[in-house]
């Protein structure tokens, strides 16, 4: 592995490799740096992604890495323990190696905290679940629980209501007092039963869920429960490059153009990096976009770099400089 690359992209999921494949075939030098700690590792499949709905997350991942192999891009199974910005960027890994790139592709995404729910984080991706787009389909038409962690879950036994017309919500840490009148007209319009109460524990039989046991011993048979994580952005590369973060209901992001680029000139965020709903679809295709315009801004960056290039700046700026009123200015289309 040298030193020194034309862009490093931090995070080796489907934003990080779609990235780094438009800037392999782009001819442009490329380092991965992947700790190998996917989000989406509990899940035996994925679903929803056009030609690849039901691939496994990892053979997908397994996949990408071959193909961005055969246009010459280095990949590493390591972390980006650091980050400085000078001259270039420099990374340093937890190895203790020391990477250097022009620009930096961020795709380090974001962790799940479970609720501290016994049996949930044992069952999370099997029969405790998050997304309706992404499992409810294989899940169709069972007893479903969903598990109110904040009054924001009134939308997820909503939504799930679509897939199953046997929808429980166990209220949990969440008041009735907190469901507005239109929540509770909702609920009853999607046939939602609505369960006050703290559940204190997830019951199974044979490596499956059966039922959700409540603080009063009271047992609610289930087979599928859906659960709100509470989003953890791995933000801390980009807050030690001084990027703008924006508070969200699930945590702070970066502020980015549509490229996906940060206020940090240089820096990229793609994937769950960026936002919290990018599923594997989504992140694919803002790797692919930031690649592209990262490809196009080093182009011209070196063509600019040139004598020739300078020297057609230089007029550029002649040309755009006006007199007005007896004053030499520079007009709007003349300033970099």
């Amino acid at each position: 592995m040298t030193g020194t690359y034309e862009v490093i992209v931090i995070g080796g999921g489907a934003a990080g490799l779609s990235a780094a494949l438009v800037l392999g075939r782009a001819r442009r030098r490329t380092l991965v740096i992947d700790a190998g700690e996917p989000r989406n590792a509990p899940a035996a499949h994925m679903q929803g992604y056009l030609s690849r709905d039901g691939m496994p997350p990892a053979e997908f991942l397994a996949v990408g890495r071959e193909e961005i192999a055969r246009y010459g891009v280095e990949q590493v199974r390591d972390r980006a323990a650091d980050v400085t910005r000078g001259e270039d960027f420099a990374v340093a890994l937890a190895s203790g190696r020391h990477v250097h790139a022009r620009r930096l592709v961020i795709a380090t995404g974001l962790k799940d905290e479970l609720p501290k729910v016994p049996g949930v984080a044992e069952r999370f991706g099997k029969d405790v679940l998050h997304c309706p787009y992404c499992h409810g389909w294989e899940v169709r038409d069972r007893a479903f629980g969903v598990l109110a962690t904040m009054p924001m879950s009134v939308h997820q036994a909503l939504m799930v209501s679509q897939w199953s017309k046997d929808v429980t919500f166990f209220l949990h840490e969440v008041s009735q007092s907190d469901l507005s009148d239109d929540d509770l007209r909702r609920l009853a319009a999607a046939g939602v039963k609505v369960v006050p109460g703290a559940v204190a524990e997830l019951v199974t039989e044979d490596d499956r869920l059966t039922g959700v046991r409540l603080a009063d011993g009271a047992v609610h048979a289930r087979e599928v429960l859906f659960v709100a994580p509470r989003a953890v952005p791995q933000t801390g590369l980009l807050e030690k490059l001084g990027a703008e973060l924006t508070e969200t209901p699930f945590g702070s992001y970066p502020v980015v153009d549509p490229t996906g680029l940060t206020s940090v000139p240089g820096v990229w965020a793609v994937g769950n990096a960026m936002a919290f709903a990018e599923q594997v679809v989504n992140a694919a295709a803002g790797g692919y976009r930031a690649g592209a315009f990262i490809n196009g801004e080093l182009l011209f960056a070196d063509l600019d770099a040139t004598p020739e290039g300078a020297r057609g700046t230089a007029r550029q700026a002649t040309a755009g400089s006006q007199t007005v009123d007896g004053q030499s200015r520079q007009s709007p289309s003349a300033r970099v």
